[in-house]
């Protein structure tokens, strides 16, 4: 039996198109399910708690939407030990990226009926448990205009979500102002002066395929820290096209920094998110939580045994 989650609203309404096609697919199959609706980040948890309570022979949950549906129900698929299958209905769909889960409809439910899973690491902090990155600063603010702004539900219905960030990039540039931040990872504190982001990350990419943290893998044991800081605005400007190939690891003013905790602590208030979610815009520390997860991946065939393997949930 499997769970399907729902966020019709994800990615201006695909995830309601989405959820036609993926249903439609599981009856002709004769595949049985059940369908859940959430509408609520912060009812989420506790329907999905309620709805696995029921019975203990879940296969995995089948998460339709993007970063934000599978952020406000980590905390219910660690509790009870269910798979993760997710079917990417959002803007941004970094989680699919980052585990290698196609983008079509069709091949990611695919992916997600395989009997094939990943351990994934999770990120413990604000707001509870992430699975991309925490973001705070400069791209974190370009999120909150974006989510705030009316060009995302635009882009969203032109199928065009990243064209929404580059747009929040270029919004944000001219308003933003830079500042110390110190971050702490491991113990060991780095201070930077005009600093204009600060990026935790547990997968490489988040923003609809920005390679922040490229060298970034969800089942390490560790989280990965960018920095960027001490530049202009016209050199911040440029440093977003490199973020496509990872390349701005080499810049002067970028610091890569991993660990099992950071602590980020800006000398002003500054926006965080996690998984595209707002957090808040307090001073935050984050701690990675190895194998906190199971994902149902096409990468698992070509991973070690240990981190990859049969999937069943334990209930």
């Amino acid at each position: 039996m499997y769970l399907l989650i729902i966020n019709p609203r994800a990615g201006g309404g695909a995830g309601a198109r989405t959820r036609q096609a993926v249903e439609e697919t599981l009856r002709l199959r004769g595949i049985p399910f059940e369908t859940l609706l959430t509408h609520s980040a912060d009812s989420a948890e506790g329907q999905v708690l309620l709805a696995l309570a029921r019975r203990d022979d879940w296969q995995a949950a089948l998460v339709i939407g993007g970063d934000g549906t599978l952020h406000s129900v980590l905390g219910a698929l660690r509790r009870r030990g269910v798979p993760l299958g997710v079917i990417p209905a959002g803007s941004g769909n970094d989680t699919a990226r980052g585990f290698g889960i196609p983008l079509d409809t069709a091949a990611a439910l695919e992916a997600a009926l395989q009997d094939r899973c990943l351990e994934a690491d999770l990120l413990a902090g604000p707001g509870g448990l992430t699975l991309t990155a925490v973001a705070s600063g400069f791209d974190a603010q370009v999120a909150v205009n974006v989510n705030n702004g009316p060009y995302k539900r635009l882009c969203n219905a032109i199928g065009a979500g990243r064209l929404a960030y580059i747009i929040g990039i270029l919004h944000t540039l001219a308003t933003f102002k830079p500042c110390r931040v110190s971050v702490t990872c491991d113990g060991q504190e780095h201070s930077f002066d005009q600093a204009w982001l600060v990026s935790v990350c547990n997968l490489p990419s988040y923003g609809g395929g920005l390679l922040i943290c490229p060298q970034a893998e969800s089942g390490d044991g560790r989280l990965d820290v960018c920095v960027v800081h001490g530049c202009s605005r016209l050199q911040v400007l440029r440093l977003f096209p490199t973020l496509l190939k990872g390349s701005h690891v080499k810049l002067p003013f970028v610091t890569m920094l991993r660990g099992h905790s950071a602590a980020v602590r800006f000398s002003e208030p500054r926006h965080a998110i996690g998984d595209g979610e707002a957090l808040g815009t307090a001073a935050f520390a984050v701690r990675c939580e190895p194998a906190a997860l199971r994902v149902r991946s096409p990468l698992a065939a070509e991973r070690p045994v240990g981190v990859a393997g049969s999937c069943h949930a334990s209930g």
